[in-house]
């Protein structure tokens, strides 16, 4: 995501960057798809794509999708490790884009021509957030959903509302259209990302940032690494909807930081870890699914 939006739960935030990193194991980590990566230019002040690539393969990262800001970024890691990386189209071009990109009356035909190209699997990641963007009838939203079923590629879209109801209303408005919920709702409880899910059969949820230290105003686990109960009966009853992503953005305690370098491809194997952790908690073949098998398939993934 476009530097993470961190809302209410920022003043939560500070007091949990000093949760200690998952233990180191020599043994292989299980292979598992990250559907929500980013390759921005900042990112790569610190890290060099060969680094990103070999990040990944050391996560046995084997379906990597990544958005590029500027969106051509995502391409210089495709090419680097075609076998892994999806690119899918990030709108994003200049620091305050993720508050008013649907004003840019060219967008539209510039994310038609991407998709056109074959270079892209997706469009994402697009930040619909309460006080900056209210109608999603707006053309060049409206746009971009219709340009996605067309393709037949999915839309990641960020929400931050109190209720699910902005997301499925525009969800049930274009249901030709697969969308893929960016940390489900971000600051959403189950029984709201339930009621989505109930209400939008071309809805599935992917997980990244919904850890102790970005998302955490409505954690999926408790003080122990416990999944709650509420969250565990909501991923067992749609196993098939579920995914997960690491969403590399570091520090998240500015929001937006467009001229600081942006140290989170460092911490993904801390963020893969806490996903592999919490998913050891799931019967073996629901974690299966959201760990890897649910991503191949929403990507019709061939390698």
């Amino acid at each position: 995501m476009n530097r993470l939006i961190v809302s209410a739960t920022f003043a939560a935030l500070l007091p949990l960057f000093a949760v200690p990193l998952p233990c180191v194991s020599n043994e292989r980590p299980t292979k598992l798809a990250d559907v929500h990566l980013h390759w921005k230019w900042n990112q790569k002040e610190v890290t060099e794509p060969e680094q990103a690539i070999n990040i990944l393969r050391d996560n046995n990262v084997r379906l990597a999708v990544v958005t590029g800001t500027p969106p051509e970024l995502a391409l210089e890691l495709q090419q680097l490790a075609p076998d892994i990386v999806i690119p899918i189209y990030g709108i994003y071009q200049d620091r305050i884009d993720w508050s008013n990109w649907y004003r840019d009356n060219e967008l539209v035909g510039r994310v038609r021509q991407a998709l056109e190209s074959g270079n892209y699997r997706g469009i994402g990641e697009l930040h619909m957030i309460s006080g900056f963007i209210s109608d999603w009838k707006h053309p060049n939203i409206s746009g971009l959903f219709e340009l996605a079923a067309v393709f037949d590629v999915p839309v990641l879209v960020h929400t931050e509302f109190s209720k699910a109801d902005y997301l499925i209303g525009f969800c049930s408005a274009h249901p030709k259209t697969r969308f893929l919920w960016a940390h489900a709702g971000s600051v959403l409880p189950p029984d709201e990302v339930a009621r989505a899910l109930r209400d939008c059969e071309n809805l599935s949820v992917e997980l990244s940032a919904r850890d102790p230290w970005r998302h955490v105003g409505r954690p999926i686990i408790d003080e122990t690494g416990v999944l709650k109960a509420d969250w565990r009966d909501l991923v067992i009853t749609y196993p098939n909807r579920f995914m997960i992503g690491s969403d590399p953005v570091w520090p998240v305690e500015q929001l937006n930081s467009w001229d600081e370098p942006d140290t989170g491809w460092q911490q993904i194997s801390r963020f893969l870890g806490f996903h592999r952790e919490w998913l050891k908690q799931l019967p073996t073949e629901v974690a299966q699914k959201v760990l890897y098998n649910n991503a191949i398939d929403y990507f019709k993934w061939q390698h």
